[in-house]
């Protein structure tokens, strides 16, 4: 197996696409075939090492000549690119509905506008967040220092495919406002929308091989990362995130890596009992649960349980479930059909252990990739529904006698990329989400965070490590440089350099505790200024 895959869920390499081969059996093109119908989507091509070799080489060539443009310039002729993804809204959300098999309405809200307006923030922004920034030295009063943020020249973004655009897309604008050019490696599962993203970036006028994208399974994302890029973007699972941060090691090149999530909701006790139920619903099957920071275990007070339970099994009894482009749908089809068997397994694993199938729990008959919204009741740790990433449309619901207990079976994870609090008390659900071990809490709403690009996100634990989105997220994908300058001339020669003596030693001892010893004069200075 390749060191690199861009499979989400961390499952062993497997597509909804299919390859035609040539007579050595090697695949030549990956077929997007559209998982609500089975129909062909279209076609990708399998990129060679040298292919993608030269797709950085002609990236690298185009950031030359765009990093040195002003950042002010920079961000006006991306706005062109922003006005042309919203005047090819319709086509982007078409072409995501059928290669995914998602609702219309999430392609739109959840993919489209969110980098319609990361693309907005940072061109408005952009100027004063990367502008030099003046350190204040408290020792070294004579010097001045400034923080400068230079263009890292191409970065790799590897993205993955339950939302094939948004992701990509975000950090394509960021790696792009910084002066840097990028080259995305999309998932072999939903190749096509990065495929549209290029050709709508190239009608805009802007220097074609400036983005770049090249598809293809693992040994595409393996060659991009050992092409000589400076940075890479990746989001995918666990296991996979490990090879793709080991191969970054070996090349001596930094990483973001966002990987699974396991994201808890606490229903307190005193939780308004009907936003948080449509809250579970929407949290838990939006995207069929295709989701990192879907919700996919409750921990649900006891004095709240029994009627939150009813209530979220009514609410799933009301969802349509169906092909997206026949009608408008709340729950569309799996994307990648290996999560099907994942769902299974964890549903069985959980009923055997007393867990109540409240409903759902199995494959839809019929054409496509549809799977129940299944809810879970009874659930506990000793099964893997709320330990384990499911990536599908499973929901399990765990009682807990307190809301300590809760926040308690919340950090009872490996994972830490999203949670959830709902509580009527403000306050309240500001401590504890303070207490829960993740990188992003959200009190009383679900799924918002991801699209608010002013906030960092990513995960601790083996959720994963870096940021993106965020103001320091930005600067960090460019190239920070310290420069440092006098302040006023200086006699010649380095009073604390060479010839090393006894004298010069005696001194520097003398000035060390005229320094520090007490309220010394750097204390002194640091009053003053």
């Amino acid at each position: 197996m390749s060191a690199v895959s861009t499979q989400t869920s961390g499952q062993p390499n497997a597509t909804a696409a299919t390859t035609t081969a040539n007579g050595n059996g090697t695949a030549q093109t990956i077929k997007s075939h559209a998982p609500a119908t089975g129909e062909l989507v279209g076609e990708a091509p399998v990129m060679s090492k040298e292919q993608v070799a030269q797709v950085v080489a002609r990236a690298r060539k185009a950031q030359r000549a765009w990093g040195v443009l002003p950042i002010e310039e920079r961000c006006d002729r991306l706005l062109r690119f922003r006005d042309a993804i919203v005047d090819r809204a319709e086509e982007i959300v078409q072409l995501l509905s059928k290669e995914t098999g998602k609702p219309r309405h999430e392609a739109l809200l959840h993919e489209v506008l969110p980098i319609a307006d990361t693309l907005t923030y940072y061109c408005k922004n952009a100027p004063r967040i990367l502008a030099d920034r003046e350190l204040e030295l408290h020792l070294f009063k004579h010097k001045k220092s400034y923080l400068h943020y230079a263009p890292r020249g191409v970065i790799g973004v590897i993205s993955p495919w339950n939302f094939p655009f948004t992701i990509p897309m975000g950090d394509v604008a960021a790696a792009l406002v910084t002066g840097s050019a990028v080259v995305v490696k999309p998932s072999e599962v939903t190749p096509l929308i990065m495929l549209k993203a290029k050709e709508i970036f190239d009608a805009t006028g802007l220097p074609e091989d400036l983005l770049g994208v090249v598809t293809g399974y693992g040994p595409t994302g393996q060659a991009l990362i050992e092409s000589g890029i400076q940075k890479v973007v990746f989001t995918g699972g666990v296991e996979t995130g490990r090879r793709v941060a080991a191969a970054c090691g070996a090349a001596l090149i930094p990483c973001v890596m966002e990987l699974g999530g396991k994201a808890p909701l606490i229903a307190c006790a005193d939780c308004d009992l009907e936003h948080t139920a449509r809250s579970i619903v929407l949290g838990g099957f939006a995207n069929s649960g295709q989701v990192c920071v879907s919700v996919e275990r409750v921990y649900a007070h006891e004095s709240v349980y029994e009627p939150l339970v009813r209530r979220v099994k009514q609410l799933l009894g009301e969802l349509k479930q169906g092909d997206p482009a026949k009608s408008f749908v709340d729950i569309g089809a799996i994307i990648f059909p290996k999560q099907m068997e994942v769902a299974e397994k964890h549903i069985e694993d959980a009923v055997s252990k007393g867990a109540e199938l409240v409903c759902g729990g199995k494959r839809v008959t019929g054409p496509g990739d549809f799977f129940e919204p299944t809810l879970l009741a009874n659930c506990n740790h000793d099964m893997t529904v709320m330990r384990e990433e499911i990536f599908g449309p499973v929901v399990g619901v765990q009682k807990v006698a307190s809301e300590e207990e809760a926040i308690r079976l919340a950090n009872d994870s490996h994972l830490g990329l999203n949670a959830y609090v709902f509580t009527k008390d403000r306050a309240k659900g500001k401590r504890m989400a303070e207490q829960i071990e993740a990188g992003s809490v959200v009190v009383n709403d679900v799924l918002i965070n991801h699209t608010i690009t002013e906030a960092p996100f990513g995960g601790i634990k083996q959720s994963g490590f870096g940021r993106v989105h965020g103001e320091d997220a930005l600067r960090e994908m460019a190239e920070v440089r310290h420069i440092n300058y006098d302040r006023f001339a200086l006699p010649p020669g380095n009073p604390v350099g060479f010839p090393y003596t006894e004298k010069s030693y005696g001194l520097m001892m003398k000035g060390l505790r005229a320094l520090f010893s007490g309220r010394g004069i750097v204390q002194r200075i640091g009053e003053l200024f």
